[in-house]
């Protein structure tokens, strides 16, 4: 069994992402927003989380649009400095499990693939 890690877009731009079910949030090195600081948004209620044995203070949250093979999606991101490595990659974004809820993604990590049939599908129940 290995981390599934793959390669990805966001904003435009190739992305080195750890796809994460026990992470909650999704991360994002901050120099992938730089340019768009509209897409940066403040919380209300600031919180600590801990990620890599490190605890970051949450300030703000970023929306974006990328692509993973091929097929889009749009998300809300924690802006980082850095992720650091896995697996010998350094990463650029973790998308955790509310990402992958939301999008029906699913991560196979016997053979590294995700399981990508919400994001093909294009279509949702809503509750």
């Amino acid at each position: 069994m290995s981390r599934v890690i793959k390669t990805i877009e966001i904003e435009g731009e190739p992305a080195k992402a750890l796809f994460d079910t026990g992470a909650f949030h999704s991360y994002l090195l901050r120099r992938y927003l730089e340019g768009l600081p509209s897409r940066i948004v403040p919380v209300n209620n600031p919180y600590d989380v801990a990620l890599g044995g490190e605890t970051i203070h949450i300030t703000e949250r970023a929306l974006v649009n990328g692509k993973i093979e091929g097929l889009d999606f749009d998300t809300s991101l924690v802006p980082v400095d850095s992720l650091g490595k896995a697996n010998g990659h350094h990463l650029d974004a973790i998308i955790g499990a509310v990402t992958m809820e939301v999008w029906e993604i699913t991560v196979n990590p016997r053979d590294g693939t995700l399981g990508l049939e919400g994001l093909k599908r294009r279509e949702f129940t809503e509750y």
